[in-house]
């Protein structure tokens, strides 16, 4: 049993292959089983259109916010383990995908390793984070960028829908 609360973390959730609504779902509770982590907060999932890519089905989104004792590095291969799990190959960048799983934010941690970057470099420029980041934490502080609520306006462009329930 855990006696010393942990860092916070911020977890993207896409995909747009197969069931991927139900995937999403599967995914966060894969997340609250991984060791000395829980889901502390989940969003609602969101529809999004694909950016910066060719004829590709919408995406499903959505935001977890996790309590881990796992270091950055740790959780993020936890994070690439997870996706393989639900079925994840990595062939072509920004090809569709059963499961996309980007670490946002790491307590207020910045970080610029060549596989780690904390916050996510393009998460305050894509609606599909924003959304769903700000209906879990809508007073968040984004390290580098600045309020999550100020954020919101510069996406405003971008066809984002709730799904009901």
């Amino acid at each position: 049993m855990r006696t010393t609360p942990g860092s916070l973390a911020f977890v993207a959730l896409g995909a747009n292959l197969g069931a991927a609504a139900e995937t999403l779902r599967s995914a966060a509770s894969s997340l609250d089983h991984l060791p000395e982590t829980r889901v502390v907060a989940r969003s609602s999932i969101y529809r999004t259109a694909p950016i910066g890519v060719g004829e590709q089905p919408d995406y499903f989104n959505s935001v977890v916010q996790l309590e881990t004792c796992l270091d950055p590095r740790s959780l993020l291969d936890a994070l690439l383990a997870t996706e393989a799990e639900h079925g994840r190959v990595r062939l072509l960048p920004m090809a569709a995908r059963t499961l996309d799983l980007d670490l946002l934010l790491y307590d207020q941690l910045t970080i610029d390793e060549p596989d780690l970057r904390v916050p996510h470099p393009r998460m305050h420029l894509r609606a599909f984070v924003l959304h769903p980041l700000h209906e879990i934490a809508p007073d968040l502080y984004i390290p580098g960028h600045g309020l999550l609520g100020e954020l919101l306006a510069q996406v405003a462009d971008q066809r984002i829908s709730k799904l009901p329930g």
